[in-house]
């Protein structure tokens, strides 16, 4: 097998998470902009969600939020996303929708506060169970605004309690991700700051606790890529979040900012693959992407998020990786980094579209979304 067919298979084999969250109304802390084909319920969000696999193909997983979706038949919900074509891969059991949680969920220094927050956690291990999930993401909005409010020893000591039992619930098949936020909504301190205070309590939980990487979490200059080397490198990234930003948070669609950013994750990605000592831990880690499209239409954004990865990860399968090994053994700098870039200039589009016709779909993910239909129809009937 030649090596652009080599490269064609691994983008054939390449898996998205896309979330239900994505896909419904939002906006900012001042306004939800409201939209006629929104879809109303978590019913609704599969539909979309099924609609983006079939014109991508490689989008058969889909992330529920235990803040945004509810059901009263969750294996039903199953079912319907089989029918879909779907799998659901992540449970996002968050707690930040309640006035109980103003100071904290599993750090709150209420004991009451902790057991709630502890049940409801237990309630989306349950729901991971009967959707078959196999993910469960974490992130907490703990933290603290100012100086003395609490005390960090303890939150941390009550956090990793609270966390263990979770871990110790879950099914041996079931793996958790720690998500980290450099700040918001606590403006002084976040219990998970960053990606060592998730890794060291990853490491304090359990084999199956590992790392998740949201690309918007981090302070300005943050360099990614290496975070992303090490937690390999340690077997410890879980995952992540895929998005872009300017400024403070994660909101933007994937590689809208920093293109390049993404692909030299991808290139730690594809290297690690390629070592026999990190390619179990590269293999299984969880692409999802995360992210709000407040201007543009959830739909066409998820798919222009979805073509971004499928880019990035294609230029950096196309970096002859063992002659970059050979020229950083031998200094040569600017050798090396031209070696990635050669990679990044690469006109990866025509490639992509064979891609996707020997898939059998559309090598036009987003015009055939625009001639299916599909949106007039949504709007029709959800803005009745």
């Amino acid at each position: 097998m030649d090596h652009r067919q080599r490269v064609k298979g691994k983008l054939k084999e390449q898996k998205i998470g896309t979330p239900t969250w994505g896909y419904a109304d939002s906006g900012t802390r001042f306004h939800v902009l409201r939209r006629p084909s929104a879809p109303r319920n978590l019913e609704e969000k599969l539909e979309d969600a099924a609609v983006v696999e079939r014109v991508t193909g490689v989008c058969p997983y889909v992330d529920l939020h235990t803040a945004y979706d509810h059901s009263d038949d969750w294996g039903g919900i199953r079912r319907l996303a089989s029918d879909l074509g779907l799998r659901i891969g992540a449970v996002n059991p968050h707690l930040f929708d309640h006035d109980d949680y103003a100071l904290g969920s599993l750090c709150n220094p209420s004991s009451r506060v902790r057991a709630s927050s502890l049940v409801k956690l237990l309630e989306g291990v349950e729901i991971a169970k009967e959707v078959g999930a196999s993910v469960m993401s974490m992130w907490f909005a703990d933290g603290t605004d100012y100086p003395g409010q609490d005390s960090f020893r303890a939150r941390r000591k009550r956090l990793e309690e609270g966390l263990a039992k979770v871990y110790q619930a879950m099914p041996a098949d079931m793996r958790m991700v720690v998500e980290y936020k450099l700040f918001e909504p606590g403006f002084y301190s976040m219990d998970l700051a960053d990606w060592g205070s998730s890794y060291m309590l990853a490491r304090a939980l359990g084999d199956r606790a590992r790392v998740l990487v949201d690309l918007g979490h981090h302070a300005h200059g943050t360099n990614i890529e290496q975070i992303v080397a090490l937690l390999l490198t340690e077997d410890k990234l879980g995952g992540f979040h895929f998005n872009d930003r300017k400024y403070g948070d994660d909101d933007l669609t994937v590689g809208a900012i920093n293109p390049y950013q993404l692909f030299l994750i991808f290139c730690e990605l594809v290297s690690a693959e390629q070592d026999p000592e990190t390619s179990a831990a590269a293999r299984q880690v969880a692409l999802m992407i995360d992210e709000n499209h407040n201007l543009k239409n959830p739909i066409e954004g998820t798919i222009q998020s979805v073509l971004a990865l499928q880019t990035a990860y294609a230029r950096a399968l196309l970096v002859d990786h063992g002659e970059l090994a050979r020229l950083q053994a031998a200094a040569e700098v600017i050798r090396a980094e031209e070696c990635l870039k050669d990679a990044y200039h690469t006109d990866v589009r025509p490639l992509l579209r064979e891609v996707r016709e020997e898939l059998g779909i559309d090598p036009e993910p987003l015009e055939s979304f625009r001639k299916s239909g599909y949106m007039e129809r949504i709007t029709r009937e959800r803005s009745g």
